[in-house]
């Protein structure tokens, strides 16, 4: 069975393709982008295989 490791990483408005980039080139998979809490800014939840 396939195992997950998660991260969470609050997004930039003028450099969310560069941190998702460069999150993806390490290998991170984007899950869900939600608002930070507070509605403060966004928050990106990624996942990648354990391992």
């Amino acid at each position: 069975m396939q195992q997950w490791e998660y991260a969470t990483v609050p997004l930039i408005v003028h450099a969310t393709k560069q941190i998702l980039d460069q999150w993806g080139e390490d290998g991170w998979e984007l899950v869900n982008v939600i608002e930070g809490p507070g509605g403060q800014g966004l928050v990106a939840y990624l996942k990648r295989p354990k391992g």
